[in-house]
């Protein structure tokens, strides 16, 4: 049986990733559901008492209200590089096999787990291996995640597409950080992205200007707690 959870891609980095996936595990929470997080590779990590610790992997953790482990945050690198430059640099192996022993883990204690990937699809890990190869290890679908603006359109349907090509069903597109004032390619760019990527668009974010990303995910999270519609986009998701 497939395990019941979502991969969360971006089109690109910074686009907002960890504040979907950490708003969404928060809003699961906040519904009676025991949610696991994971990020299994973070680039860029700080450094605490000798250790390097993902900043991602905090936020996720405190947003399902978990606390952080091994098995959330398996692979912490020093260098903001893609993933397999990062690794190379502090002589570590990123092993496929060990974050999906990670992953069972936490799917056997939890209903249902959000996992956060590094970057885009293409983002490479290890050995030639891409994030995309991590999805389909881990048997997930994919919740990607846009940005609103000018040239989204582009990035959002080059990575459903290469997703299908890969064999990787694409749950749907949150397009995240709507401007409240959003200007002609912002209005635009959801009903193209419906239309052109073979996904639905399951949700349009506003875009948050608070300081602690944890308010933001605990403003997000309220806000979808009161749609109608979020329930019909966690069904989607396989909630």
């Amino acid at each position: 049986m497939a395990p019941r959870g979502i991969f969360v891609t971006g089109t690109d980095t910074g686009v907002g990733k960890t504040i979907v996936a950490a708003t969404l595990a928060r809003l699961l929470r906040m519904n009676g559901i025991k949610v696991g997080v994971m990020k299994p590779v973070t680039s860029g990590c700080r450094e605490v008492s000798g250790k390097l610790v993902s900043d991602d992997a905090q936020l996720l953790s405190q947003a399902a209200g978990v606390e952080l482990s091994e098995d959330i945050a398996p692979y912490c690198l020093r260098e903001a590089l893609a993933p397999a430059e990062a690794a190379k640099i502090d002589g570590v192996r990123i092993d496929f096999a060990a974050i999906k022993a990670s992953f069972d883990r936490l799917a056997s204690v939890n209903d249902y787990v959000i996992v956060e990937g590094a970057g885009g699809l293409m983002v490479p890990l290890s050995g030639g291996m891409l994030v995309a190869d991590l999805a389909r290890e881990l048997g997930l679908s994919l919740l990607v995640v846009a940005r609103p603006g000018l040239g989204t359109i582009n990035h959002t349907v080059l990575t459903c597409f290469a997703a299908r090509q890969m064999g990787l069903q694409v749950a749907g597109v949150i397009i995240n950080g709507m401007p409240e004032q959003p200007g002609l390619a912002e209005r635009g760019a959801p009903h193209q992205i419906g239309a052109l990527c073979g996904a639905s668009v399951l949700g349009i974010w506003p875009q948050r200007n608070e300081v602690d990303e944890m308010e933001i995910v605990d403003e997000l999270a309220a806000w979808l707690d009161g749609q109608a519609e979020t329930g019909i986009v966690l069904r989607e998701l396989g909630v």
